[in-house]
């Protein structure tokens, strides 16, 4: 079962079904449960729990749509081995740099951090420590 998972509105959903599919095999070993770049659904799990999920804000139900305003405080947060590695992944397909690989000795002492824009517009932070 799925406690609780993030669940992307999204706009352009084949480039962004393909950025995520491209590069969350290999930051957090995630596989594709379900969907492809056609969508309007796709999802990710770890384990056999759900980690992502992606949804065609254009496929949503009419009555939702004055809720569909993205949030702008969300970002997404993942651990992975490498960060220099996991931003050269990520800006290899499609994300934009928005703060590259760097130590930051105030959030602890071996902990390194960077920051892209997924091709939707989702701020995600990859961490090592």
């Amino acid at each position: 079962m799925d406690a609780l998972h993030p669940r992307l509105l999204v706009d352009r959903f084949p480039e962004t079904f393909r950025f995520y599919d491209a590069v969350l095999p290999a930051l957090l070993g995630a596989a594709r449960a379900r969907g492809d770049a056609a969508g309007p659904y796709a999802s990710w799990d770890v384990g056999g729990e759900g980690v992502l999920a992606l949804f065609d804000r254009a496929a949503a139900p009419p009555e939702l749509a004055g809720a569909q305003a993205a949030a702008p405080g969300t970002m997404l947060v993942s651990r992975v081995e490498d960060v220099d590695a996991a931003f050269a992944l990520c800006t290899a397909h499609g994300a934009a740099p928005v703060a590259g690989p760097t130590a930051r000795p105030a959030w602890g002492p071996t902990m390194r951090t960077a920051h892209v824009r997924a091709p939707e517009g989702t701020l995600w932070e990859l961490q090592a420590y």
